[in-house]
């Protein structure tokens, strides 16, 4: 019986693996600050006291976890070219790694209501967007995950790997530890499936369907500028959810199992590392609250130092 697995990483850049390291390491870094610079400014900054921003807050965190489950150790594998890792320890990530994207999914559907409720019903939004409203549907954002991966873990913890240990990827993906299990692995597939489509599929409809209306009331503006300011409120989310949705369709849905592992692992590393490093620019550079509250807490430091 298997007790452990082999993570190989990028074994075709073995020769590249001190630059892909330091590359990774940094943004790994640059996700850290990015991400904790938002959830401290949104936490004690009142002028950034709204839903948006409070919805911003929980994404970072969701970012945050879903990096720190994963970066350090595919650092690890490929500075040592190819690292263990148990089984319990692999389902453990495998888990955590669900519970983030689910998390991401109804976050992000939270944050296109939000839009939806600003853009479409200007003058129901301050009595529809309660902080009341807010918490709970952070609240359920994060308790959705976390009350269905238990069972998850459950079934994928009873799998039987009996044969080969080696996991062709750089952390602990479903598609791959499932190729080697040798029972369950339909019961496994089929209830990632049901939980995939309640989690990811329908508040990604919920989110188009939110744009499909958003889109409607900003071409009904009569002004260009008023155009221009309407999109400019929704455009950062939009760029999110794109990135978001759209990598985890290609990674998951489009990549059929049986073939080669490693055709999916840049598309991996995209939204394993680079969409959490680009989600803290994207808010920071295009909001004009959120530069206020950057260079406001740069200058208190300063004024403070002086």
């Amino acid at each position: 019986m298997v007790s452990e697995f082999l993570l190989l990483g990028f074994q075709s850049l073995h020769n590249f693996k001190i630059l892909v390291f330091l590359c990774i390491l940094l943004a790994y870094l640059a996700t850290l600050v990015g991400n904790l610079l938002i959830v401290i400014l949104v936490a004690t900054n009142h002028q950034l006291k709204v839903p948006m921003f409070y919805f911003l807050k929980h994404l970072a965190l969701v970012d945050l976890l879903f990096t720190t489950n994963i970066v350090p150790n595919m650092l690890h594998v490929i500075l040592m070219a190819g690292a263990t890792i148990t089984t319990t320890g692999c389902f453990i990530q495998y888990c955590l790694h669900s519970l983030s994207v689910y998390t991401q999914s109804l976050v992000l559907a939270a944050m296109s209501l939000d839009r939806y409720m600003a853009i479409c019903q200007p003058l129901r939004y301050s009595s529809v967007m309660t902080p009341k409203l807010c918490l709970h549907l952070a609240f359920w954002s994060w308790a959705a995950g976390l009350f269905l991966s238990p069972s998850e873990f459950y079934i994928i913890f009873h799998l039987k790997f009996c044969s080969s240990n080696v996991i062709d990827h750089f952390f602990c993906d479903l598609a791959p530890f499932l190729i080697l299990a040798s029972s369950n692995e339909e019961l496994v597939e089929w209830h990632d499936l049901i939980i995939s489509f309640t989690l990811i599929f329908i508040p990604f409809l919920f989110i188009i369907f939110s744009y499909v209306f958003i889109f409607i009331t900003i071409l009904r503006i009569s002004t260009s500028s008023g155009r221009k300011k309407a999109f400019s409120t929704c455009s950062s989310h939009l760029v999110t959810v794109s990135t978001h949705c759209g990598i985890l369709v290609t990674v998951y849905v489009f990549t059929a199992r049986g073939k080669p592992i490693h055709e999916n692992k840049l598309r991996s590393l995209l939204y394993t590392v680079l969409t959490p490093f680009i989600n803290p620019l994207l808010y920071s550079i295009r909001n004009q609250e959120f530069r206020k509250a950057i260079t406001k807490l740069i200058h208190g430091n300063n004024g403070r130092q002086g």
